[in-house]
């Protein structure tokens, strides 16, 4: 073989350094690329990705090579260490290859009516997460391990409504066939049918009366004549501007003053609405003080209930405790603040667009939680994961096993959402490029894993990568909608690598 080196520049590709062979070798490795090419296209899947956020439309650039940049390409792929899809699935096996206990039907309307488990409830689910209240369902659901069927309805577009479903979210078809409603009532039949969990009974019959008065708090604590909305519960007038500051603090200091109650000596002794227990009490308040922690910090400067020690410690206490202490749902089921930021810009404000001290406010709490956590902090959350996942075989070892797991099953829908709605940063590469920067990403992603690093067969050229996995990062953290795509913690880590890969950008 004649060998010489060469730096090369394919418009629209990444800059490589590779070894050019004669012409006869050139031919093979044409054709063998070209076959691994073809062999690589998978049918586009169901949208993965969908928050609606004024991202414009654009369209990702068609494949046009020549057999000649073919041949380049292929010298050059041989010669990067980015994995194969299929090495990808080998590494994150075998939770990737362990199907969950329960089957999810994601678009019901074109599905059929299915034929109903007799043995698993169906819980009809608001497939957004947006929903409080089908969130508390949820909630009780994981807390107690149970097994179950999801069916998720949209509350937006109600012609994508299945045709045997009516009603409003959540519903519970139980396997005798029965249906049932509203939230707090099928909070309580699932803690009294199901006890997987002993150490988790959602109303203790010691202290089942003070369960139920401080769930009923909730209705004389939270304010009234704000507008109904799942995306922003008690935020808004019915002319679409926010409540004032000061209706805002009442709710707060009840709430605190409620956690912080001393009628009953259990009190003293935890973090929780009824003392150092969690039960249905915390679950009817969770899904509004978890979006009042994302979204009042917006709407009014200087009220964060989720970290004014001063003014609210019960409060601060109790976010850490459900953080902390209740891990399916920390790991899971709750959504991230910047999820619950973006759905402001759909709910409120009636016409008039976003405020500008609003989006301000927004864009520094994004860049606070873009910070990395801190050595002490890793090992906090790993260990909370850990309680989460080993009961659940189907779940990833760590949050950033997890969310490559989530990428790789969905990789054809992203592919897909990008080409419908790609941003600017993306439009100049062509769909190979992106499904190899969606491996470099990954590949980032569990850069300190096992079983990606352990083998020592996934070492990247992180600054070859850097600049396409960073557009990439960005795009997908503004459109994913948490809990909904994933949980907030493997989420967080895609959050968290873009100002890493920006970093190796710039130097």
């Amino acid at each position: 073989l004649v060998r010489r080196e060469c730096k090369c520049k394919v418009p629209g590709t990444f800059s490589c350094s590779t070894t050019m062979m004669t012409a006869a070798t050139s031919v093979v490795l044409s054709l063998l690329f070209s076959l691994v090419l073809a062999s690589s296209k998978a049918s586009l899947g169901s949208a993965f990705l969908h928050v609606p956020n004024g991202l414009r439309t654009a369209s990702v650039r068609t494949e046009t090579r020549t057999s000649t940049t073919i041949a380049t390409a292929a010298a050059a792929a041989a010669a990067a260490s980015v994995p194969s899809w299929s090495e990808i699935e080998t590494k994150l096996d075998p939770a990737l290859t362990t199907d969950t206990p329960g089957t999810t039907i994601d678009d019901p309307a074109s599905f059929g009516k299915p034929q109903f488990s007799k043995s698993k409830l169906t819980f009809f689910k608001e497939r957004h997460g947006w929903c409080p209240y089908t969130e508390r369902v949820w909630i009780a659901l994981e807390a107690k391990n149970v097994l179950y069927d999801i069916i998720h309805i949209d509350n937006v577009g109600y012609n994508r409504r299945p045709s045997y479903f009516s009603g409003q979210t959540p519903q519970i078809r139980w396997p005798d066939g029965t249906i049932q409603g509203e939230s707090m009532d099928l909070v309580r039949k699932i803690d009294a049918q199901y006890n997987t969990d002993d150490d988790i009974t959602l109303y203790p019959k010691d202290i089942e009366n003070e369960v139920i008065n401080k769930i009923r708090a909730f209705d004389q604590i939270f304010p009234r004549r704000t507008r109904p909305s799942s995306r922003a519960a008690f935020l808004f007038r019915y002319d679409g501007e926010p409540l004032w500051k000061n209706e805002f603090e009442k709710v707060l200091r009840e709430t605190d003053e409620l956690l912080g109650d001393n009628d009953n000596a259990n009190n003293n002794k935890g973090p929780f609405f009824c003392g150092e227990r969690f039960t249905a009490a915390d679950i009817a308040w969770a899904p509004f003080l978890e979006r009042y922690s994302a979204q009042l910090p917006c709407l009014h400067p200087g009220l964060n209930p989720r970290t004014d020690e001063t003014n609210y410690p019960n409060l601060v206490r109790w976010y850490d405790a459900m953080d902390d202490l209740v891990p399916s749902y920390s790991c899971r089921i709750k959504g991230d603040a910047s999820s619950w930021r973006k759905v402001l810009t759909m709910a409120g404000f009636g016409n008039a667009g976003v405020p500008l001290d609003v989006s301000e406010r927004m864009e520094e709490a994004q860049a606070d939680e873009s910070q990395a956590l801190s050595e002490e902090e890793e090992e906090k959350e790993q260990k909370i994961w850990e309680t989460y996942s080993k009961t659940r075989p189907w779940v990833a070892r760590t949050p950033s096993l997890e969310a490559a797991m989530t990428m790789t099953k969905n990789r054809d829908a992203i592919l897909k959402d990008i080409n419908k709605r790609a941003s600017a940063d993306l439009t100049e590469y062509t769909e190979r490029e992106l499904d190899e920067a969606m491996r470099a990403m990954i590949c980032f992603l569990c850069q300190d894993e096992d079983e990606f690093n352990g083998d020592g067969t996934t070492a990247l050229d992180r600054t070859k990568y850097a600049k396409i996995v960073g557009s990439l990062a960005t795009y997908l953290d503004k459109r994913m909608c948490v809990p909904r795509d994933m949980g907030p913690r493997s989420a967080a880590k895609i959050k968290r690598l873009i100002p890493t890969v920006n970093e190796i950008v710039m130097n």
